[in-house]
């Protein structure tokens, strides 16, 4: 029977050993290091002679035990022997051995329920089906075919895959639902991209869509370090999108909430952006910008956290999805790993070697932003590696979520704030508050400036009206001024400019001008389909609309 709470597994310098989840965070067992352990009855299972393995991984429902270990050659160069194994767990015994020869996408993927297992074999995908790794059940063959990704969930299975460009030829990402790879149009959708060295694919929870960062090693045009990235949305249905990212810069992280419905990408320039889009790539929520580079949403979708780790400082912001409000801003300084608790409602961050080799440990966390147990490992001594206990969705039910910091015994830890160095004639003189970046607020928040609480609806419409009545007072007496001469009009105007209406009324003005900047764009979509460019599903949905715009702005027009 699986303990209420999960476990917490620790590897380092001192060993491997277990800790019980919250709230008791007690040593659970100590057990030696080469050994598969059950952890429900705590009894050994088998013990393997692996001396030279360094990676070693699970199937989905621990059936399967696969190691890996460096592929080697001989001084008169014969092969190698196979240096990827895939052992029965139940029985011990080795069901298959193969030859892998790069770390890169080592291990197998197989099905969450492991009735189908793949593998990337030389321009081809091996699909093996119930663990039977004797026998190849299905093959699916591109020419250069780099990486693939099984969808997640039940049958009807699906696969993307990647094919790198050459020669002028775009690279591209396919969907299939397996078997059914045979023919032409056996793709159930199909994206094609230039400015791709590599792609990161990522399933959708319901197993209905794909999103695909494609990166660039070197940015030509010389504006980022990292090369440059683009989203693309891909669903089986066949539709596809490349995603309109507001703010220039590299794409840090993208995730999918487990609806299925929503993903959150950040992205951007430091301070970087962070976005929640549907499934129509329109954006839903603005979280502003502010010192994050990476996303994680709890295991019931409820809650996002943003994060700013690596270079950055930890900083947190954890958010209630449902209603778009700041729970908390908890800091996690020098963090090297972030998991949710299985249970949704428990954080774990780490600090562990190689990445840094001072100040190794972990915290555990509430959401709402206290400690709840904290382990620093002696300074003579390493941590490697800190997990939760696995277990399968719908084991530990939502709950509601609240506001108020959960009480903890652990002293709060006030964040250490680094002071500028300024130069010796500075040092007696008045400090100037400057920021080299304006971060801006969530959008939410984007009408009170230095208060955490959202405007209301009704609270947003009366200021927006009194802002519109501002803004008129202040153009009547502009036009009463003596001083102020009107500018001349240019001869001859171009039939798309946005020209100044004089209605009076900034809110009319406003729209009439976003209209007309939406004619504007179409304009400039159908020039590039006549001259033969291919446009997205997004861009041509923006031309269907071309009518109801023209309508509105002669609405708006008559009324002025």
């Amino acid at each position: 029977m699986a303990p209420s709470t999960p476990l917490l597994t620790v590897r380092g310098s001192e060993g491997l050993y277990m800790v019980n989840g919250p709230p008791h965070f007690t040593e659970s067992t100590v057990f030696p290091r080469v050994n598969i352990i059950s952890v429900t009855n705590k009894g050994l299972l088998h013990s393997f002679d692996l001396p030279k393995a360094v990676c070693l991984e699970f199937s989905p429902k621990n059936t399967v035990l696969a190691t890996w270990q460096p592929y080697t050659t001989s001084k008169d160069g014969t092969a190698g022997i196979p240096n990827l194994q895939l052992y029965d767990v139940k029985t011990g015994t080795c069901l298959k051995s193969f030859i892998q020869k790069k770390t890169q996408n080592w291990c197998p993927s197989w099905s969450e329920d492991e009735t189908l297992c793949a593998r990337n074999v030389n321009n081809e995908v091996h699909f093996f089906e119930n663990n039977n790794f004797n026998t190849i059940a299905n093959k699916l063959h591109l020419q250069k075919i780099n990486d693939f990704v099984l969808s997640p969930g039940p049958q009807p299975y699906k696969v993307a895959v990647y094919v790198p460009g050459s020669k002028g030829a775009p690279s591209f990402v396919r969907l299939y639902q397996y078997p059914n790879f045979a023919g032409p149009h056996a793709a159930l959708a199909n994206k094609s991209f230039f400015k791709a060295d590599k792609v990161t694919m990522l399933w959708n929870k319901k197993a209905t869509a794909v999103l695909v960062i494609a990166s660039t090693d070197v940015d030509k045009t010389g504006a980022s370090y990292y090369g440059e990235q683009t989203l693309h949305y891909i669903a089986t249905n066949g539709e596809s999108a490349v995603v309109q990212l507001p703010k220039n810069g590299p794409i840090y992280d993208v995730v999918w909430n487990s609806s299925s419905t929503e993903f959150c990408a950040v992205y951007g320039f430091m301070p970087a952006k962070a976005t929640i889009f549907n499934l129509r790539c329109d954006p839903v929520f603005d979280f502003g910008t502010g010192p994050r580079n990476a996303a994680y949403y709890s295991p019931h979708g409820h809650i996002l956290v943003l994060a700013g780790f690596g270079n950055l400082r930890g900083q947190m912001e954890v958010w209630d999805v449902k209603n778009y409000k700041l729970i908390s801003k908890p800091v996690a300084s020098d963090s090297t790993y972030f998991a949710w608790c299985p249970d949704g409602e428990h954080i774990l961050t780490a600090t562990c070697a190689p990445r840094l080799r001072v100040n190794n440990g972990y915290k555990i966390w509430h959401y709402t932003g206290s400690i709840l147990h904290k382990y620093d490992v002696p300074s003579n001594a390493e941590l490697w590696q800190v997990s939760w206990q696995p277990f399968l969705d719908g084991v530990f039910p939502a709950k509601t979520v609240t506001y108020q910091a959960v009480p903890s015994e652990v002293p709060s830890e006030e964040p250490k704030v680094a002071t500028a160095y300024r130069p010796p004639a500075l040092r007696n003189k008045p400090i100037t508050n400057s920021k080299l970046h304006e971060e801006e607020p969530p959008q939410n928040m984007k009408s009170q400036s230095g208060n955490d609480k959202p405007l209301s609806k009704t609270a947003l419409k009366n200021q927006r009206k009194h802002e519109a009545k501002k803004a008129a007072k202040q153009e009547a007496r502009s036009d009463k001024s003596p001083d102020l001469a009107p500018t001349p009009a240019p001869q001859s105007t171009p039939r798309n400019t946005i020209s100044q209406s004089i209605s009076g009324d900034p809110e009319i003005d406003k729209k009439i001008k976003n209209l007309k900047k939406k004619l504007k764009a179409i304009e400039q979509l159908k020039e590039q389909a006549a001259t033969g460019k291919q446009l997205e599903k997004n861009q041509l949905e923006k031309i269907q609309k071309e009518t109801a715009l023209l309508q509105e702005l002669e609405d708006l027009e008559l009324g002025i």
